[in-house]
């Protein structure tokens, strides 16, 4: 399963159709995708996009569900004989495509908690668990967007080159990366702070990391991400 998700350039339509399946699989499992929220793309080459179809729950999609894509959001291929449609979140795929040419992979999620902070109007902290740095890297809250429209596209735009996830305030999440291992990966990780976070506030007290630790932290997140911003 792991390889699956881990493909590379040479990986065939055939197995990025299977790599999607198998990641909607796991974001419905793990409740990151409820219902038929989120969807899920890969680059295919020449221009095109695998993408997952509007109003599909993504624990339960067939190779033959997918579209594929252009640049411009067109439909370049998809079973001919059932009416699939392009999911309204395309242009945030796009866009994150458009700046990032090492990423391969791009999932847009509904985790819980992580979610729950931006309702709450708390920013994502970097000071609390040493493997947001280590294994992810700052996380920033877009400003409100109107959902299922290019708004969302236009909201995240300044936030895609300096970060691995961004969260859709009031709506969502989305994460990124070289295929969908590592996308999945940092969407994990993001869910798994936040729901730390939320429940350390409802106990009480939450302690921060010492400050002394911070610069550390920040050299080993260039490190490994080759220097994201810090908020």
């Amino acid at each position: 399963m792991p390889d699956l998700l881990r493909f590379s350039e040479l990986a065939t339509e055939y197995d990025l159709r299977r790599a999607i399946i198998k990641a909607g699989q796991l974001c419905y499992q793990q409740g990151l995708m409820p219902s038929n929220n989120g969807n899920i793309s890969v680059r295919s080459g020449e221009g095109n996009f695998l993408i997952t179809p509007s109003g599909y729950c993504k624990g339960r999609l067939d190779l033959s569900d997918l579209l594929l894509i252009n640049e411009q959001g067109e439909i370049v291929k998809a079973h001919p004989r059932r009416k699939l449609r392009v999911s309204s979140e395309t242009p945030m795929h796009l866009e994150v495509y458009r700046q990032r040419p090492e990423v391969q992979a791009v999932i847009h999620a509904h985790p819980v908690h992580a979610t729950a902070l931006t309702v709450a109007d708390i920013p994502f902290p970097i000071d609390i668990l040493p493997e947001v740095l280590e294994g992810l890297g700052p996380v920033p809250t877009t400003r409100f967007a109107l959902p299922s429209s290019e708004d969302n596209a236009l909201a995240i735009r300044e936030h895609i080159r300096g970060h691995n996830a961004i969260l859709i305030r009031n709506h969502g999440a989305i994460s990124y990366g070289k295929n969908l291992d590592e996308a999945i990966n940092h969407m994990e990780r993001l869910e798994s702070v936040a729901r730390t976070v939320v429940l350390a506030m409802g106990l009480g007290k939450v302690n921060r990391l010492p400050a002394e630790l911070m610069p550390a932290l920040v050299e080993l997140n260039k490190k490994l991400f080759g220097g994201m911003n810090e908020g």
